[in-house]
């Protein structure tokens, strides 16, 4: 994915007789005969040079952002090892973190994968861009739709918590990943299917090839989906206070854990918000025209949102972690077998 505001075009000049590095060699003219004098004209030397080899050079953004994907594909890929290989975690919330993982780790190899389209492979090649450029745009949308989709699966697990843990939930999860992966994996197809600025650099976004249109529907959609998680955890609040009433001889401990969990949710709903809400604005706000730093700036940012979910939704989890201590030291320390599961443990 090409930012906007950092390609670079070749242009070309007609010779000038009088420019000095213009390197010239004298020719015979073959219509000359044997019998006349030799007239020697002077002609241009169109021969590429061997010696000057054209180096593009690697921008540091550019560098952070493939450090950034490979740490967020070991990350990923860890979590997605210890779900497979772990047979009790198929709850309708792990199904939610497995599917969270893969669209991160999709996304990690995108950054990567980007890099290496960029300076290792001619980039100039529309294959080559619309494929990392699709990679990018459903990794990243089907990242932003599992958050949310675990945010309404936290919501359902307090407000429906006696018929919570039954087949119908389960249905309704798997229902919910293959509805979120088909739709993004459809916004990841609109560049290749025509929806790009390709043909006409002026109408492209802060992401060649992704024209300003498309981003600013896309950004709309995510403060959709922000405004959606805001109203969510809201009302989880709502209900784990609640709770916390009404269970009166437990008061003193449910208020701690009420608490706790309060400010979690907090934690995880302002670590979203800061990741994605400058990229989200600015792809409103701004077009190719602006200078590439802006966009590398905002969206360094977004990337480690990738970086963050691992260990908000999976490393964070009792269950997860039992599976990591098992498989790295074959044991599990007693006080994380005695603490107590809550809803912020997701």
């Amino acid at each position: 994915m090409s930012s906007g505001g950092g390609s670079s075009l070749n242009s070309s000049s007609p010779l000038d007789p009088f420019d000095s590095s213009t390197p010239w060699s004298l020719v015979e003219d073959p219509a000359n005969s044997s019998s006349e004098p030799v007239v020697q004209t002077v002609t241009p030397d169109l021969r590429p040079a061997t010696t000057a080899v054209a180096l593009q050079e690697v921008s540091p953004w550019d560098i952070a952002l493939c450090v950034t994907g490979t740490l967020i594909s070991c990350e990923n890929a860890l979590v997605i090892a210890v779900l497979f290989y772990t047979p009790t975690l198929r709850a309708p919330m792990f199904i939610l973190i497995g599917s969270l993982a893969v669209a991160d780790l999709l996304a990690g190899l995108g950054l990567i994968l980007n890099f290496v389209f960029t300076y290792l492979i001619d980039s100039s090649v529309e294959f080559v861009t619309l494929l990392s450029v699709g990679l990018l745009i459903s990794a990243f949308s089907a990242s932003v739709f599992n958050i949310l989709a675990i945010t309404v699966d936290r919501y359902l697990s307090l407000y429906n918590a006696l018929t919570y843990h039954t087949e119908r939930t389960v249905t309704f999860t798997y229902v919910m990943v293959v509805f979120i992966w088909v739709s993004c994996l459809t916004l990841g197809l609109l560049p290749a299917l025509g929806w790009n600025c390709l043909r006409d650099e002026s109408t492209c976004s802060i992401c060649r090839p992704v024209t300003k249109n498309n981003a600013v529907a896309l950004a709309v959609t995510f403060l959709l989906v922000f405004a959606l998680m805001m109203q969510l955890y809201l009302q989880i609040c709502k209900i784990a206070f609640r709770h916390a009433q009404q269970i009166a001889v437990q008061h003193q401990f449910v208020a701690i854990s009420t608490t706790k969990g309060v400010s979690t949710l907090s934690a995880i709903l302002c670590a979203f918000g800061v990741c994605w809400l400058p990229f989200a604005m600015y792809s409103i706000v701004a077009d190719s025209s602006y200078p590439v730093i802006y966009t590398y700036a905002t969206v360094l940012p977004a990337t480690c949102c990738s970086v963050i979910n691992p260990i908000i939704y999976a490393f964070r989890n009792p269950d997860i972690q039992k599976s990591l201590w098992m498989a790295c030291c074959g044991c599990v320390p007693s006080n994380l077998s005695l603490r107590p599961r809550t809803s912020s443990d997701v």
